[in-house]
C-alpha cells in the first residue's frame, strides 16, 4: 500500500459550488496545485499524483462543468467564473502559496489567479497549457475560432456534431502518440470524459459555453505576459510534441517573456500523461527542487 495514498473531498465554497478535489502527500511538504483540461477532470492525474506525493502535498479539483464537482443551477460557465471559483476553494482550504501545474483549460484559470494573486504563486509548471497565439494549432481550433467570430446556431452545431463526440474526445488522447505507445492509453479515460463532462445535452451547452469564452483568454494573453515579465516567475512548459491543438511554438513562446523558462518536449500528444507520466513527474520533481518548491 502506499505511503502516500489519495483520499477524495469535497469543500462548497461560498458561490455555492461544491468542489471535489483528490489530495496526496503530506500537509508539511510544498503545496502543487493541479488543474486539469478539456473534457476532462482530475481523473487525468489519477496516476501522476501518486508520483508526487513523496515530495508534494498535491491537491486536483474538478473544475466546475467537469467531474464531480457541481454547480448551482445560475451558474454560469466563463473562465472567469471558473477562476473565481478555484479562488474561493483554495481559500477555503487556507491555500496561500503554491506551486501550480496548469494543463488545456486549466492554463488560463492559473493564470487568472495569478494575475490576482501573483505573490501566491512559486512557480509554474505548464504541461501543454497554451499562453501564446503561436501555440494555436490549426485546423483544430479553425471550428472554434470561427464560433468566436460568430455565435450562431449553425456554428454551434458544427462543434457539437464533430468536437462533442466519443470519437474526437478519443482522438485527444490518440492524435500525435507513437503508435507503439498506443497500448498505454486506457480507454476508460476517454469513455469516461465523455460520459461524465459531455454526453447530455445540457453538458454539451457548459461545454459549447467554455468554447465560446475561451476567446477572453486570448484576451488576457498581453495581462498574462505582464504578468511573466514582471515576476520572471520560474516556469517548466513540458510539452507533448505531436499535440494537434496546443502545438510546439506554444511553449518556446514562453522564453520571449521568461528568458529563463525551461523548455522541454516528450514523443507524446495532447494528454502527454498517459503514455509519458513517469518521464514528466520525474522532470517536474526535478525542476521544483531546482527553484526552490
Amino acid at each position: 500500500m502506499s505511503c502516500h495514498p489519495t483520499t477524495y473531498h469535497n469543500v462548497t465554497v461560498s458561490d455555492g459550488t461544491n468542489v471535489a478535489y483528490a489530495e496526496a502527500g503530506s500537509p508539511s511538504l510544498p503545496l502543487l496545485l493541479l488543474l486539469h483540461g478539456f473534457p476532462s477532470s482530475n481523473n487525468q492525474y489519477r496516476n501522476f499524483i501518486p508520483l508526487l506525493a513523496p515530495t508534494h502535498h498535491v491537491i486536483a479539483p474538478d473544475l466546475p462543468g467537469f467531474g464531480l464537482t457541481t454547480t448551482p443551477a445560475n451558474y454560469t460557465f466563463t473562465f472567469a467564473n471558473l477562476a473565481s471559483t478555484i479562488g474561493l476553494f483554495l481559500s477555503a482550504l487556507n491555500i496561500t502559496r503554491y506551486a501550480v501545474y496548469i494543463f488545456d483549460y486549466g492554463a488560463p484559470v492559473g493564470l487568472r489567479l495569478a494575475l490576482k494573486s501573483p505573490d501566491a504563486i512559486t512557480a509554474i509548471v505548464s504541461q501543454n497549457g497554451n499562453a501564446y497565439n503561436e501555440g494555436f494549432g490549426h485546423p483544430f481550433w479553425d471550428p472554434i475560432m470561427a464560433l468566436w467570430e460568430n455565435d450562431t446556431a449553425a456554428n454551434r452545431a458544427v462543434l457539437r456534431d464533430n468536437a462533442l463526440t466519443l470519437d474526437f474526445t478519443k482522438l485527444q488522447y490518440t492524435a500525435g502518440v507513437p503508435a507503439e505507445d498506443l497500448p498505454l492509453i486506457d480507454p476508460v479515460t476517454y469513455t469516461y470524459d465523455y460520459l461524465q463532462n459531455i454526453q447530455t445535452p445540457a453538458k454539451q451547452e457548459i461545454q459549447l459555453s467554455l468554447l465560446y469564452d475561451y476567446r477572453t483568454n486570448v484576451d488576457l494573453y498581453p495581462a498574462f505576459h505582464t504578468y511573466f515579465r514582471d515576476t520572471q516567475v520560474p516556469l517548466f512548459a513540458i510539452w507533448g510534441k505531436g499535440d494537434p491543438a496546443f502545438i510546439p511554438p506554444g511553449a518556446e513562446a514562453f522564453k520571449t517573456d521568461l528568458p529563463g523558462a525551461k523548455i522541454e518536449f516528450v514523443d507524446s500528444g495532447h494528454f502527454a500523461l498517459e503514455t509519458k507520466g513517469e518521464e514528466i513527474a520525474g522532470k517536474v520533481k526535478r525542476f521544483l527542487k531546482a527553484v526552490g518548491h
